[in-house]
C-alpha cells in the first residue's frame, strides 16, 4: 500500500525529494483516521447500545461493568489493534517510522490491557462486597497484591519491548535485587500476611466497630487494604492504621454486640455511707405501698419474723434482741427496688445478665453498680434508655433515705452557712 500512496503522491506533483517523507506522513495520517473512526464507532455507537442493554437487564452484576469503566477501557483496545495491524501494510515494514509506530502501539496496548484487567478485578471486588453476607475473605488486599504484580509484569514487558530483549532476560536479573525488593516492599509483605491472618481468624471485616486506643481510632471499618485499614470515627474523621497493627496490637471488636442485638449498661451510683441505716417498722409499712417492693417486703417480713422468734428464745436479755436480730436496711431495699425496676423495664433484655451489686467501699462512698443489657444497639436509643434509668434512680434515692455522694460545691457551703 505504501507504493500506491507514493504513486498517488507523484501524480499529485510531489517531488521525488519529498516523496518518501510525504508517503510516511500520509500513511500515518491514514492510520490515525482509521483508528479514530474505529474508536468513535466503538465508544459512541456499539458501547452506547451495550449500555442500554445492561441498564435494561435484570441482572445487577453487569452494572458494575459500567461503574468501573471496564467497557470504556476495552474500547481503546480496538484502535490500538487496528494500528498494529495496519502499520506494516500502510508503511514500509523496514522503515524507522513503522518500527516507532509499532513500538508505541505495543507499549500502549500492553498498558491498556493491564488497565482492563485492573478494572475487571474492581468489578469482582464490587460484586463480592454486595453479595457476600460475611466478608471475611481479604479480597481487597488480594486484589491489591494482584494489581501490584500485574503492573510490575507490565513494566517489565514494556522495558523489554523498548530494549528489544526477552522479558525472561530482565526477570533473571531480579534475583540480585531480591534483598532490595524485600526492603522496599516490607510493609506490603507484612500487610499481606496480616490480611491472611485476619481473614483466617475472622478478626475484622468491613463494617465492624473497633477500638484501637493506641492509634486514637474508635469507629467503623470502611476498608481493609493491603497496607492500611481505614476507620471512620464517630466524629466522621478517618483514621488510617497499618494492616499489620491489627495483628501486632490489641483492639476491641464490637461485632458480637450487634449480632446479640443488645448493648451492655455498666454504671455505678455512689451512695453516701453515712446515710445507710436500718428501717423502722413504720418505714417498712410505708414502703409496702410501692408495687415493685411488695413481694420483696413480704418475703423479708416472713424471714425477719422467724429470725426474731429464734432470737427471742435464745437471748436472755430483751435489750439485746434489737441489736442481734436481723433488720431491713435502706441500702438493701434500694438494691431490691433497682433489681425489680430493671427486670420490669421493657427496654432491658431479661434473657441476659441483670444485677445490682455492691463494689468495694471507697473514700467517696459505697458504689452500687447497675449491670444489665439494653435491647438495642442503636447509639441514640441506648443512651436514652440508660439516661432514663439513672434519671429515675437519682430521683428516687431520697425516698429510701439515701444520699447520692458528690463532692461539695459552692452551693453546699452556702446551705451550711
Amino acid at each position: 500500500m505504501n507504493e500506491l500512496i507514493s504513486i498517488w503522491l507523484s501524480e499529485q506533483g510531489v517531488g521525488a525529494k519529498y516523496l518518501a517523507s510525504s508517503a510516511i506522513a500520509v500513511g500515518i495520517a491514514f492510520i490515525f483516521v482509521i483508528a479514530s473512526l474505529s474508536y468513535y464507532l466503538a465508544k459512541h455507537q456499539i458501547l452506547a447500545l451495550v449500555h442500554k442493554v445492561i441498564i435494561n437487564s435484570k441482572n445487577t452484576w453487569d452494572d458494575a461493568l459500567i461503574e468501573h469503566n471496564v467497557l470504556n477501557r476495552m474500547t481503546l483496545l480496538l484502535p490500538l489493534v487496528l494500528t498494529l495491524f495496519l502499520t506494516p501494510i500502510v508503511l514500509e515494514s523496514s522503515s524507522a517510522a513503522s518500527a516507532i509506530v509499532i513500538l508505541l502501539c505495543k507499549i500502549l496496548l500492553t498498558f491498556q490491557i493491564s488497565r482492563c484487567i485492573s478494572a475487571v478485578l474492581n468489578v469482582s471486588r464490587s460484586i463480592y462486597q454486595e453479595s457476600a453476607k460475611q466478608r471475611f475473605l481479604p479480597l481487597n488486599a488480594i486484589i491489591q497484591i494482584i494489581k501490584l504484580a500485574l503492573y510490575i509484569v507490565t513494566s517489565i514487558v514494556i522495558i523489554s519491548l523498548i530494549i528489544n530483549r526477552s522479558p525472561v532476560y530482565l526477570l533473571s536479573g531480579l534475583g540480585a535485587l531480591t534483598a532490595v525488593l524485600l526492603l522496599v516492599f516490607q510493609d506490603t509483605i507484612k500487610g499481606l500476611v496480616a490480611s491472611i491472618q485476619i481473614s483466617a481468624n475472622r478478626m475484622v471485616v468491613a463494617g465492624d466497630w473497633i477500638e484501637l486506643p493506641k492509634y486514637g481510632a474508635d469507629g467503623d471499618v470502611i476498608e481493609i487494604g493491603l497496607n492500611t485499614v481505614k476507620i471512620e470515627n464517630f466524629d466522621k474523621t478517618i483514621t488510617t492504621v497499618p494492616t499489620y497493627a491489627l495483628i501486632d496490637d490489641s483492639f476491641k471488636n464490637w461485632r458480637n454486640m450487634y449480632h446479640t442485638g443488645a448493648r451492655r449498661i455498666k454504671r455505678t451510683i455512689i451512695i453516701d455511707i453515712a446515710s445507710i441505716d436500718f428501717y423502722s417498722a413504720d418505714k417498712i409499712n410505708q414502703l409496702t405501698n410501692a408495687q415493685l417492693l411488695q413481694s420483696y417486703l413480704t418475703e423479708k417480713k416472713q424471714e425477719l419474723g422467724l429470725s426474731e422468734q429464734e432470737q427471742s428464745s435464745n437471748d436472755t436479755a430483751q435489750s439485746l434482741l434489737t441489736m442481734n436480730s436481723r433488720q431491713l436496711t435502706n441500702i438493701g431495699t434500694f438494691r431490691a427496688y433497682i433489681t425489680q425496676y430493671l427486670q420490669g423495664n421493657p427496654a432491658i433484655r431479661s434473657d441476659l445478665t441483670c444485677m445490682v451489686r455492691q463494689l468495694t467501699a471507697t473514700q467517696t462512698g459505697l458504689p452500687l453498680e447497675i449491670y444489665c443489657f439494653a435491647n438495642t444497639t442503636n447509639w441514640l436509643e441506648y443512651e436514652a434508655i440508660q439516661a432514663d434509668i439513672f434519671d429515675h434512680l437519682f430521683a428516687i434515692a431520697p425516698q429510701f433515705e439515701l444520699r447520692i455522694f458528690q463532692h461539695p460545691s459552692g452551693h453546699d457551703w452556702q446551705k451550711s452557712l
